[in-house]
């Protein structure tokens, strides 16, 4: 049988793979996407694309240049999908205090800072903001599933999707199975613990938690993007998103109470309003201690790159840092020092085929 030829063997079906695969798409490179039928922690990702940090009101470095990125590439994304995935409501920060608020003013003079923080606040009737909420100019979020099922569709009906687990005990160098090609990217969030390959990277998984609630009283009808601790938005007419948790020591796969526990919590900060659980979804997120994203060639085996490491922004970064490694693929561009994987120089990295 005849081995079926492309350029790039991408493996992962979450933001980091499916951004890959729009950048080749758009540049005509050949490629096949392996993604098995698991819950990775794209899909239960709140999908909120935020240039600030809610917690300390500062600026990220590439903040604006990821930002700008992502917009291009949704724009693409919707017009070979036929399909909205933007929604253009911007996050509103609730204020804990009137300090915390005159922290806000504070920073919004601030040149890094003038551009996204609101001058002007907003009071939203049904929700605790006694001291007002802040808007975030630039921000916005996706509709996770319809960019992640529409998005695998596309690729299906092209021939670009193999809706499996890739064995990593099949692959021949260059080939794998009947498939030969000229690189392998791995794009597998935190599955990068079981690779061979890139297994030794310290990828730290950062557990989280999300909930899917259905408020009882019909005259409820928030229809912002609202954070306090976490966000709260409308899913649709009847449920809406509430999470998501953070927990680093913590890697067990199934629900934790207390982390439910803490969402109930925190939710009745923000609403008294009394509501029914009708979901939950739990995924671990891929980290870094430094924050910093991992990309790049493998030391010994120079056929195979990753990226990964997008941690809890992976929806804002991954359009920016696809883009990066293609680039570096494609046109021998060099990497920042600080996200390349040379970062990591560890002699254990070699096969264990």
């Amino acid at each position: 049988m005849d081995k079926k030829k492309v350029d790039t063997i991408i493996v992962g079906g979450g933001f980091a793979g499916l951004f890959l695969a729009y950048q080749l798409l758009s540049r005509k490179c050949s490629f096949v996407l392996f993604s098995d039928h698991k819950t990775g922690a794209s899909l239960i990702s709140a999908g909120v694309v935020n240039p600030v940090i809610l917690k300390k009101f500062s600026i990220f470095p590439e903040g604006g240049k990821q930002l700008a990125c992502l917009a291009q590439v949704l724009g693409g994304m919707e017009s070979i999908l036929q399909e909205k995935i933007k929604v253009t409501e911007p996050v509103y920060r609730i204020f804990h205090s009137e300090k915390e608020k005159e922290i806000w003013i504070k920073k919004s003079s601030q040149k890094e800072l003038q551009p996204f923080l609101s001058t002007t606040f907003s009071h939203f009737e049904g929700i605790e903001n006694p001291f007002g909420c802040g808007k975030v100019f630039g921000s916005f979020r996706i509709e996770v599933e319809v960019l992640i099922t529409k998005m695998k569709e596309y690729l299906e009906k092209r021939g670009c999707l193999i809706r499996e687990k890739f064995e990593y005990r099949k692959l021949r160098k260059s080939e794998y199975e009947n498939i030969k090609c000229q690189r392998i990217i791995f794009a597998e969030g935190i599955g990068v613990k079981k690779n061979p390959f890139f297994g030794d990277l310290p990828v730290i998984p950062n557990k989280g938690h999300k909930i899917g609630v259905r408020f009882l009283e019909q005259d409820f009808a928030l229809k912002k993007t609202i954070k306090k601790k976490h966000f709260l938005f409308p899913l649709n007419a009847s449920q809406y998103y509430y999470g998501g948790t953070y927990d680093r020591d913590n890697i067990s796969a199934g629900v934790d109470c207390d982390a439910l526990e803490e969402l109930k919590k925190s939710l009745k900060e923000i609403t008294e309003i009394p509501y029914i659980i009708e979901n939950r979804g739990v995924a671990h997120r891929p980290t870094v201690l430094d924050r910093k994203p991992i990309l790049g060639r493998h030391k010994n085996e120079p056929h195979l790159y990753i990226l990964n490491g997008l941690g809890t922004r992976g929806i804002l970064n991954a359009a920016y840092y696809s883009s990066m490694l293609i680039d570096f693929i494609e046109k021998g561009m060099s990497l920042p020092k600080e996200v390349s994987v040379d970062r990591f120089m560890v002699e254990e990295y070699t096969s264990k085929r």
